[in-house]
Order: structure tokens, then C-alpha cells, then sequence
């Protein structure tokens, strides 16, 4: 589980780095871009909602399988 919160912290990272990619490069190019960055940072936030998710879920375990050997 925690290799899936990492898998999906690292898919929200490329996530904003696109967002931010996408935003300076419309900026520049004078295009509408708001459709786009929104999206992508729908995604990103999805991705690290799930990744936090998975994080907690192992901690959740981990802590409850200390509980039985301490």
C-alpha cells in the first residue's frame, strides 16, 4: 500500500508540474487556458487525495499490527 501512495503523490506532482507547464506556456502564447488548468489540477488534487488515502490506510495498519507484538 505505502508503494501505491507513492505511485499516485508521484502522479499528482507530475500532474501540477503540467499544470504549471500549461499555464506559463498560454500565458506566453496569449490562449485561453483555464478549461485545461483546471482539469489538471482536479487530477493533481485527485491523485494526492488518494495518495494520502493509501498513506493512512498503511499507518492504520502498521500501528495495529505494533499493537499485537508490543
Amino acid at each position: 500500500m505505502l508503494n501505491r501512495a507513492i505511485f499516485w503523490a508521484v502522479i499528482g506532482s507530475i500532474a501540477v508540474t503540467a499544470l504549471v507547464m500549461v499555464a506559463f506556456a498560454s500565458a506566453f502564447l496569449q490562449i485561453r487556458h483555464e478549461h485545461g488548468v483546471a482539469i489538471l489540477f482536479m487530477v493533481a488534487l485527485a491523485a494526492f487525495a488518494v495518495s494520502l488515502v493509501d498513506f493512512a490506510r498503511e499507518v492504520r495498519i502498521a500501528l495495529s499490527e505494533l499493537d499485537h507484538f508490543a
